[in-house]
């Protein structure tokens, strides 16, 4: 069965030290700097594409205020998701959290020259002169855009470089360009629902230091689907945790491959127990393989 845990296990982490001294988000390395990020991230789609309403922006600004307190860093957003970019750099500079921010985004165009200007203009909404991660989204005239962001780099103006894509049947490309080009990071669907990556992208990323960025993690909300009106087992307890969220979280970060998961929401009280996905204990092989088999089965 494609993406069961078999032959897998669980990898160091290290904490991240509130300020009173309790643990809080687990952490792992970026194989090609040694930088330590907290494994649950935040993604955008949808959830950040808002008006300038202060009903619209308040949940929004309390999301990022927590996330941050809660020991969160990485962003995901890109152009194709609306206004999202806009309204996390427009958040970030009221709240002044650039500096506790990861900012990721993509570049989904054809062509140099469409490339940069697209590239500009994520740079001047998420309001920032160097981003953290810039990655070339769906595999779209790759080798163009990796030419372009190997020259930025080396400028300052991205810290790492990366590609993305949302669909298992373009894995094996994927897991080609990895193979022939050296790159910081990969972004990746990834979930109980949507298991395939384990199959090759993940070994390739992890032979090759590649840092794994999972999106989708929650299967586009159908694994909750799945679950509705189901009680949690109690067996999740040996893992410390309390909701699905944190059940389907827990699974994709206790594969040693995946740097940071990335799930989209817009309400606090969501993101909170998203975060809870990265705090405490992680499921073994055996608990992975009967996590799988419990959500197979409803």
């Amino acid at each position: 069965m494609v993406g069961t845990a078999a032959g897998l296990t669980v990898a160091p982490f290290s904490f991240a030290e509130a300020q009173d001294g309790t643990t809080r988000m687990l952490q792992r390395t970026i194989p090609s700097s040694g930088e330590k990020l907290p494994v649950i991230g935040l993604g955008t789609w949808q959830a950040f594409d808002v008006g300038s309403s202060s009903g619209e922006r308040q949940p929004l600004e309390e999301v990022l205020t927590r996330f941050v307190q809660g020991g969160g860093k990485v962003i995901d957003s890109s152009p194709m998701y609306g206004r999202a970019e806009s309204v996390v750099g427009e958040i970030a500079t009221k709240l002044k959290l650039h500096d506790s921010l990861f900012l990721a985004t993509k570049v989904w165009t054809i062509g140099r020259a469409a490339g940069v200007r697209s590239m500009e203009r994520s740079l001047n909404l998420l309001q920032t002169k160097r981003l953290d991660l810039m990655q070339v989204h769906n595999l779209v005239d790759t080798q163009t855009h990796l030419t372009t962001l190997r020259e930025w780099k080396k400028q300052g103006r991205v810290r790492y470089i990366g590609i993305t894509h949302y669909n298992a049947g373009s894995h094996a490309e994927v897991a080609r360009v990895l193979e022939r080009d050296q790159m910081d990071f990969v972004q990746i669907n990834y979930s109980l629902m949507e298991r395939e990556a384990a199959g090759r992208v993940l070994p390739v990323a992890k032979d090759r230091g590649v840092a794994v960025i999972v999106n989708r993690p929650f299967g586009g909300g159908g694994l909750f689907g799945r679950v509705r009106g189901k009680l949690l087992p109690d067996w999740a307890a040996e893992f410390d945790c309390t909701s699905w969220a944190q059940f389907f979280l827990k699974w994709i970060v206790a594969n040693p491959a995946v740097t940071c998961a990335i799930p989209a929401t817009s309400n606090p009280r969501h993101l909170e127990d998203n975060m809870q996905g990265g705090v405490g204990r992680l499921p073994n092989e055996r608990l992975r393989q009967r996590m799988v088999e419990a959500v197979a089965g409803v």
